[in-house]
């Protein structure tokens, strides 16, 4: 009489087994479709996966006469003087305030857009608008700078011409620490509103039209249709893009900040990936912006699956 044991292993072998059988016949099918996956799979491992070696050097004190592997070690050094140094909480709070500010402003305002546009009955003026909203995704983020400052400069900037004109006297917004939160999210906003749009957009298009006409003849209005059967629709694609957003709130961009940044301004302007750029590339001290940006990854990565676990728990869609 067989050990159960022995039983259960011998179908666990047996079940390996077919599912090997499976692969083999599954590569020798679509072998050339898996041939062509080669180039970019090592494009992946090359850009993505291979530059993770580097990170050491946040726990070393890197020379580039000794190379990664030959400096020495240092352990947490390197951290702990980011901790303890003057102005590790004014980069915090600055990163926080812009990553919050964005969050509070660029997750809502593509869904609200989003639903005016499925609310217009013309499909020229609708296709017109639609394409007129993300147009500025498409512009430059030094283009972008340029006209900020064509905008908002505080000696030629139109509107403090126009403000000079009615008698008003000009404000310093590139200069001032308390303007570039608001300069910088909402330049953002316009710049990103209408490509946030397009995967809302794309999301109510899957709605079905009977659910729509069945909500008019119980007498719904356009309201009501919006609140029961429009934003649970895409109440998942919303999720997953709330996510994402909050997924990166350490990682403000880095170009719009620091082509808008400025002495006057920089009690506000400061945030991590400028930070680490100066410590690292212009001053040299490549183990200590490594530590720096290590220590902006973990936190991003913790906020994200904690986000992503309270999705998981209350909506029932996440990223995995």
């Amino acid at each position: 009489m067989p050990v159960k044991g022995t039983v259960a292993k011998s179908g666990y072998l047996g079940k390996n087994k077919r599912n090997f059988q499976d692969l083999k016949k599954d590569l020798k099918k679509h072998k050339w479709l898996y041939v062509m996956l080669i180039i970019p799979v090592i494009f992946v491992v090359i850009w993505n996966y291979w530059p993770m070696y580097g990170v050491i050097i946040a726990f070393k004190d890197y020379s580039p006469a000794f190379g990664i592997l030959g400096s020495p070690w240092v352990g947490l050094k390197h951290f702990e003087r980011f901790f303890a140094s003057y102005f590790f909480l004014e980069i915090i709070v600055n990163t926080l305030r812009l990553s919050l500010y964005s969050l509070l402003v660029s997750v809502p305002l593509p869904i609200i857009l989003a639903l005016l546009f499925n609310e217009l009955n013309r499909k020229w003026f609708k296709s017109t608008a639609q394409t007129i909203s993300y147009i500025p995704n498409f512009i430059s983020v030094v283009v972008v700078i340029g006209m900020v400052q064509f905008f908002f400069s505080s000696q030629d900037g139109m509107i403090n011409m126009l403000l000079n004109t009615f008698g008003f006297p000009s404000i310093d917004f590139l200069g001032s620490p308390k303007w570039f939160p608001h300069i910088y999210v909402w330049s953002g906003v316009w710049q990103g509103v209408g490509w946030g749009t397009l995967i809302y957009t794309a999301a109510m298009s899957g709605i079905s039209p009977d659910q729509y006409e069945a909500a008019y003849l119980d007498g719904a209005s356009r309201l009501q249709c919006i609140r029961h059967i429009t934003i649970p629709s895409i109440m998942p694609t919303i999720v997953i893009s709330t996510i994402l957003a909050t997924g990166s709130i350490l990682s403000v961009g880095f170009e719009k900040t620091f082509l808008l940044q400025n002495a006057a301004n920089l009690a506000s302007s400061e945030v991590l990936s400028t930070y680490t750029y100066k410590m690292g590339i212009i001053n040299g001290e490549y183990s200590f912006s490594a530590a720096v940006g290590l220590f902006n990854n973990v936190i991003n990565f913790i906020v994200l699956f904690i986000v992503n676990k309270l999705a998981q728990k209350t909506n029932e869609s996440s990223l995995w």
